[in-house]
């Protein structure tokens, strides 16, 4: 299985060592991992195109979803994650820390509503990032290798449940 890894983690100072990392945890678990980081592409449109083909050619896609330059996951993780699930691919994201958006962004209430610094609404769900996010995509906490768990768990019983509905064919 093709598994795309979506992520801040690209710009990290020790991207190669990160990505060999990666690929070794995927690696052992019988996964090929696709890399954003892999491209030898340099302009925008060049890196835009190459990871959206990598994401393309991906069997399922796991994602870094951690706050990334603020409280909410990247943007540009929060767009792969969304056309990995309009292609109908398996999505799992990972974070450090699932305490509430509401708990870690809130600074205020007033008139029943949770108001972040800027003066707008909280969304007050329970979930660890916006719903957009936190409902369509399976969420763990911790790091890719609990992520990668996750994924091979629900591909076994995905082919467990197809395996049962051609059995009763």
């Amino acid at each position: 299985m093709k598994v795309y890894l979506a992520g801040p983690d690209v710009f990290r100072l020790d991207v190669t060592a990160w990505a060999e990392s990666s690929r070794a945890l995927c690696a052992e678990r019988g996964l090929v991992a696709l890399l954003p980081s892999d491209s030898l592409e340099t302009t925008a449109v060049g890196i835009h195109r190459a990871n959206l083909q990598l994401l393309t050619t991906a069997d399922a896609v796991v994602a870094n979803l951690n706050p990334f330059r603020g409280h909410e996951p990247d943007s540009g993780t929060c767009v792969e994650v969304g056309m990995a699930l309009a292609l109908g691919k398996p999505v799992i994201g990972y974070i450090d820390d699932e305490t509430p958006l509401v708990e870690r962004v809130a600074v205020r209430q007033r008139g029943g509503h949770y108001l972040c610094g800027d003066g707008l609404k909280v969304e007050n769900f329970g979930l660890p990032m916006n719903l957009m996010l936190a409902v369509p995509v399976q969420i763990v906490t911790g790091g890719l290798a609990e992520a990668l768990k996750a994924l091979i768990a629900e591909q076994f019983l995905q082919e467990d449940v197809e395996w049962g509905l051609r059995g009763r064919g």
